[in-house]
């Protein structure tokens, strides 16, 4: 089981109030996503479920149980760190063991566990070596390993991922979402690229100044954002975002459209502008346009065929539907 409930938690560093009183529950086995911006309090708010910072008021229960003031280690928790924080010194095995050493698990236990770690994260045949023979992507592995062969009642994933190039990142993405799909154990996930929340969450958090500004599935996030900066955080490229008398003639302060919800066409349309820049990406392109009459600049994504170049004159219409509104205050208008 790994139900984790957090019941108004709050910190404090000195004066400052990093997170404002916090409400949040994570379902057994979901795998939840926080997501924000630099210094929105995301790992805070980790470490504060793990243990490694103290919380300043509130409540939080693991399953049920209170947990606010248990130590890191009795908690049933285990993280792994964007630093992997391996032993250079140590074979991957001795690695991997540590934890369960460390414990006074008996031997043949341990090797258990080792040998249904490596064999589920590909690493039989690297356990007699040491990190510093091994790739990026497979010390994040080994990382791993060490987390699961405490068999806990969830993971914690500081930004794992941010140490890897962009490849190394997108397969360890997969491989990570494949192993929740494996062992269906409760995952929380700290990152602040919303690419990764988008496509390995269950639930995405929010969280902005330390307070969450919505909670959603990734598609309930792309399609009822609920406030201007959901809208522009999640999604990508980022949601266009109007203001003036277009916005106001839809009794909005703030109209958004996103960028793969634009039609495009040479001859005619809703909006004309100039193409800027056009990111040619094979599949997709992205143009750039300018002198619209509505923003600084539009984005819009379009399927890759489309033959546009800088300083071509441009139609954009939104599709029927599309179009998001905003109060004065940011707030999604329903």
């Amino acid at each position: 089981m790994g139900r984790i409930t957090l019941d108004k938690v709050t910190k404090r560093f000195g004066d400052a109030e990093v997170i404002p009183p916090l409400d949040l529950t994570i379902e057994d086995g979901e795998f939840v996503v926080f997501v924000g911006p630099s210094g929105c309090g995301k790992s805070t708010l980790l470490r504060l479920i793990a243990g490694l910072e103290d919380v300043s008021g509130g409540e939080i229960r693991i399953d049920g149980t209170a947990a606010t003031e248990l130590p890191p280690a009795k908690r049933g928790l285990a993280m792994v760190f964007q630093s992997y924080a391996l032993y250079p010194h140590m074979s991957v095995r001795k690695n991997i063991a540590f934890p369960m050493k460390m414990a006074g698990m008996p031997k043949e236990e341990q090797e258990r566990r080792i040998d249904n770690a490596a064999k589920v994260l590909n690493l039989t045949d690297y356990l007699d070596r040491r990190p510093g023979q091994l790739s990026g992507g497979q010390r994040q592995r080994v990382a791993i390993g060490r987390a699961i062969v405490r068999e806990p009642a969830a993971f914690l994933f500081d930004e794992p991922l941010s140490n890897l190039d962009a490849a190394l990142r997108v397969g360890m993405r997969l491989e990570i979402s494949e192993l929740h799909n494996r062992l269906e154990t409760t995952m929380i996930y700290v990152t602040h690229d919303q690419v990764e929340a988008m496509t390995m969450a269950d639930k995405i958090v929010v969280l902005r100044a330390g307070k969450i500004e919505q909670v959603g599935t990734p598609l309930e996030l792309y399609r009822t954002p609920r406030n201007k900066f959901v809208a522009g955080f999640i999604g990508s490229p980022t949601m266009n975002l109007i203001e003036g008398p277009e916005a106001q003639a839809m009794d909005a302060h703030t109209i958004g459209i996103r960028p793969e919800h634009l039609d495009v066409s040479s001859t005619d349309g809703r909006w004309r502008g100039t193409v800027g820049v056009a990111e040619h990406l094979g599949s997709d392109t992205f143009f750039h346009v300018h002198d619209t009459g509505l923003a600084e600049m539009i984005t819009v994504r379009a399927d890759g065929e489309v033959q546009l170049r800088h300083g071509d004159t441009v139609y954009l219409t939104p599709q029927d539907g599309k179009l998001h509104r905003f109060d004065e205050q940011g707030l999604r208008i329903a």
